[in-house]
């Protein structure tokens, strides 16, 4: 009987550590900079950066995506052929994940975590959340074109992260649109 207290004892203390251990690996915090997320995108490059006005048009498309008012003017993103990288913010419950997406063709190329600062909701950086996001395109009525599965105990920064990959989508299409207008008026 004695034998099987102190067992139990052990367990829970290594239980303890291992929890203690976990915590501490998946803590709020930078999991990425933005030049490293860059310079995956770009072969080692940072791209060429731009910034796009964000006109009426698009804050309200922006706006009616994220279900809160946009308020910047103008939004930053970097640019390499027909591949574009966005990082943007987004409040997952109280603060705001940094997320960087890459868009190519008009499709989602890459999304990755680049800063999050919930104690919650972690498990969104990791590849088996982000690789869903692959191949997809903005669909009709601002959603995506196929199904992202959650994650249980991460819904909010879940629901923000297919929030930000809709705008970077969004405003991917506004410059595809503006490449091709220009392209057909100099022809």
């Amino acid at each position: 009987m004695r034998l099987r207290r102190v067992q139990i004892s052990i367990l829970a203390a290594l239980m303890v550590l291992l929890t203690t251990v976990l915590r501490v690996e998946a803590a709020p915090g930078v999991y990425l900079s933005s030049g490293e997320f860059l310079g995956s995108i770009f072969q080692d490059t940072m791209g060429e950066a731009s910034s796009l006005i964000v006109n009426t048009e698009k804050r309200t498309e922006i706006e009616q995506i994220l279900g809160h008012r946009f308020p910047r003017l103008r939004l930053r993103y970097w640019q390499q052929e027909n591949t574009t990288a966005w990082i943007l913010d987004e409040v997952g419950k109280t603060e705001p994940i940094t997320i960087g997406v890459a868009i190519e063709a008009g499709k989602v190329k890459s999304v990755r975590i680049l800063e999050f600062r919930e104690s919650r909701g972690w498990e969104i950086r990791f590849p088996f959340f982000t690789d869903q996001f692959q191949d997809t395109a903005l669909g009709s009525r601002l959603a995506l074109d196929k199904p992202i599965d959650g994650i249980t105990g991460a819904t909010l920064s879940v629901i923000a992260v297919d929030k930000i990959v809709r705008v970077a989508l969004l405003l991917d299409g506004h410059l595809r649109s503006a490449r091709e207008a220009d392209f057909f008026a100099s022809n």
